[in-house]
């Protein structure tokens, strides 16, 4: 069974900076695109930012220009550079296939305040 860790989640001042990391289980990551998602208080989950296999990425608007997607097939993890962080981006941050196909991990917490 695959197992999603997420790790690198806290507490950070509006512009500050953050890099989530997602570790898998086993190795689903050298053919699977792989999704970041995010899920505020009150809210639906949403997609972030996806990465395909080869490293291509996109990006909610909201986001674009500041959250950068990246990957380590050889490490099964995917990494999230938050930079600019904004009291919107406070949420419990998941990752997961894209789409998403395999059960939720636990996520990572961040929260932007000052």
């Amino acid at each position: 069974q695959v197992q999603l860790v997420e790790s690198g989640g806290g507490l950070v001042q509006p512009g500050g900076s953050l890099r989530l990391s997602c570790a898998a289980s086993r190795s689903i990551f050298s053919w699977n695109a792989m999704g970041w998602y995010r899920q505020a208080p009150g809210k639906q989950r949403e997609l972030v930012a996806a990465i395909t296999s080869d490293s291509s990425t996109n990006y909610v608007d909201s986001v674009k220009g500041r959250f950068t997607a990246s990957r380590d097939n050889a490490k099964n993890t995917v990494y999230l550079q938050m930079n600019s962080l904004k009291p919107e981006d406070t949420a419990v941050y998941y990752c997961n296939t894209y789409p998403a196909y395999y059960g939720w991990g636990q996520g990572t917490q961040v929260t932007v305040a000052s």
